[in-house]
């Protein structure tokens, strides 16, 4: 087939021309509306925003350049309820269409009253922050209805202000029949003294709106178990169990009971640490073997000691042990006490790290970096903690 064909009846002129003279057209230039770019300038200036940030946000959110009046008088309204100017630019992130929510029929009657009912100060932005829902839901069938739910079982002001601050997301939950329904449960079917019932709700409110049928599960696998509910800790382990189903409990047991636990080794842990089980298997296997295989402890020690199986292994038991360790070799100390895990952080540092830094340069760095899992040069030596310390 000649070139000349191809170029006379596969491409006739005309198509031709146009393959010859055309050329791919340059992209749009963006362009910047004034809402979009007042709504940047805006959340920059105003609101504290970086601009990438502000560019983020202003993404998924535009403001009306033709009405600034509202988002301003919405920030004076915050500045007047002790909204700093990081808690501003933090809850705007969160939730930029706070900024055209109305502010006499909305913002300004609902702070009033979360101030009156206790929320004065900076507890009032830490709420807000905490769950931002509260500047959209109504104040009339929303908020109202959920305080007065709450107040129904917590006998002082002091309970109330502890809950909600544990659990802001109640203020916008739709609760108020599933809370008297469980609290009823619990009390007539479960046999829970009111006092454990409000004590549950301060310590584990989530708990409160399960299904009810969950928590009579819950209540009697725990007295199954020898608990009274005036036990102590029947609100730990109740807490626990009500994250469980049958089947995890019994993989838990046999995941003790592989690794040397009896059957009674393992209730007697929980009924004096109830949190011990709630580790996954996996967790529970890789915190024995640490405990097990590198610190030489005896299953009976951790049965004695159950709170062990709570502490992290790695932001906490691994790295204090090494410190430990490299004292003992130093002979700064004699063995290793239990007690070292137990203590509080700065009681830790003064004792083990801060009394021996003339002697051992470079201590402190050598804890943090275990913590980090990074490498450090201690007396000359590099250390791996990631794969050396273990």
């Amino acid at each position: 087939m000649s070139s000349n064909f191809i170029k006379n009846v596969m491409f006739p002129p005309h198509i031709r021309l146009r393959f010859l003279h055309s050329s791919v057209p340059p992209p749009l230039p963006t362009i910047e509306t004034s809402s979009s770019s007042f709504t940047v300038e805006f959340l920059v200036n105003s609101c504290g925003l970086s601009l990438k940030s502000a560019l983020s946000v202003s993404k998924k959110f535009q403001l009306n350049d033709k009405t600034p009046q509202n988002p301003q008088a919405v920030l004076e309204l915050f500045k007047s309820h002790h909204f700093s100017d990081t808690h501003v630019a933090q809850l705007i992130v969160k939730r930029p269409q706070v900024l055209n929510c109305r502010i006499h029929d909305n913002l300004k009657p609902k702070f009033e009253y979360l101030v009156k009912i206790g929320f004065e100060g900076e507890l009032l932005p830490h709420l807000i922050l905490s769950n931002t829902d509260i500047t959209k839901v109504s104040l009339t069938s929303q908020i109202k209805p959920s305080v007065e739910c709450l107040r129904l079982f917590l006998d002082s002001d002091e309970k109330f202000l502890t809950v909600v601050k544990r659990g802001s997301w109640l203020l916008t939950h739709n609760m108020k029949i599933l809370l008297k329904q469980n609290v009823d449960v619990l009390v007539k079917e479960g046999g829970v003294p009111a006092h454990v019932v409000e004590r549950l709700l301060i310590l584990h409110p989530r708990s409160m709106l399960q299904n009810p049928e969950k928590l009579i599960n819950a209540v009697t696998s725990v007295k199954n178990l020898g608990f009274e509910t005036t036990d102590t800790m029947f609100i730990q382990a109740f807490s626990v169990m009500l994250q469980m189903s049958e089947s995890t409990w019994k993989k838990k047991i046999e995941v003790m009971n592989s690794l040397g636990f009896s059957e009674d080794d393992i209730l007697k842990a929980f009924k004096q640490f109830p949190p011990c089980l709630s580790l996954s298997e996996e967790n529970i296997r890789k915190t024995l073997h640490f405990y097990f295989n590198t610190m030489k402890l005896e299953p009976q020690t951790i049965i004695a000691n159950p709170n062990l199986l709570g502490y992290s292994i790695e932001k906490r038991v691994r790295p204090r042990y090494h410190v430990l360790k490299v004292l003992e070799s130093k002979k700064l100390i004699k063995g290793i006490k239990m007690r070292i895990l137990v203590i509080g952080e700065k009681n830790f540092r003064d004792k083990y790290i801060d009394q021996f830094i003339d002697e051992v340069p470079g201590l402190l760095e050598f804890y943090l970096g275990i913590k980090e899992g990074k490498s450090w040069v201690l007396d000359g030596e590099e250390v791996n903690f990631a794969l050396q310390l273990k």
